[in-house]
C-alpha cells in the first residue's frame, strides 16, 4: 500500500532527507516523536512536563486531523521522558487529550532528548476511523 507524507501549516517540517513528521498508508498514521519545538525549531514551549506535554499533543493533534483521523483512533503511543518523576504531568496531560479507552502507550526514561531543555517527547500510531467515540 502506497505511503503518503501528511504536512500541516500548524507545525514546522525537519529538513529534507531527514525523516517525515506524519505518513499514512491506508488507513494507518504514524506521527514521528515530537517535542515542545516551536516552529523555529529552536525555541521551546514551556519549561516544565507538563506544558511540554500539553504542546506537543497539540502538534500531533494537528498531524493527526491532517490524516483525516481523529486523537481517540490513536493506538499505540510511545513517550520519552528525561526524569520518570514526570511521568504524573504527562499522564495530566494525556488525560485531558483523550476519552473512552486510552492508547496503549509506553513511558521510557531516556537519559537526553535533541536538546537540553525539552524534557518529553512523544511518538503516535494509530488506524483512521477505528475510534467508538461519536
Amino acid at each position: 500500500m502506497k505511503k503518503t507524507r501528511v504536512l500541516t501549516a500548524q507545525v514546522s517540517e525537519p529538513k529534507p532527507k531527514t525523516w517525515s513528521n506524519c505518513l499514512v498508508s491506508g488507513d494507518l498514521f504514524f506521527v514521528s516523536g515530537l517535542t515542545a519545538r516551536e516552529n523555529d525549531l529552536v525555541s521551546i514551549k514551556g519549561d516544565n512536563a507538563y506544558d511540554q506535554s500539553k504542546f506537543i499533543f497539540s502538534k500531533i493533534r494537528a498531524y493527526v486531523e491532517a490524516a483525516g483521523a481523529r486523537m481517540d483512533d490513536i493506538l499505540k503511543m510511545t513517550i520519552f521522558v528525561t526524569d520518570m518523576a514526570h511521568n504524573k504531568e504527562v499522564w495530566q496531560a494525556r488525560a485531558e487529550e483523550f476519552s473512552g479507552d486510552f492508547p496503549a502507550c509506553s513511558l521510557v526514561e531516556v537519559a537526553a532528548l535533541a536538546q537540553p531543555e525539552i524534557l518529553v517527547e512523544i511518538e503516535a500510531m494509530g488506524r483512521i476511523g477505528c475510534s467508538t467515540a461519536a
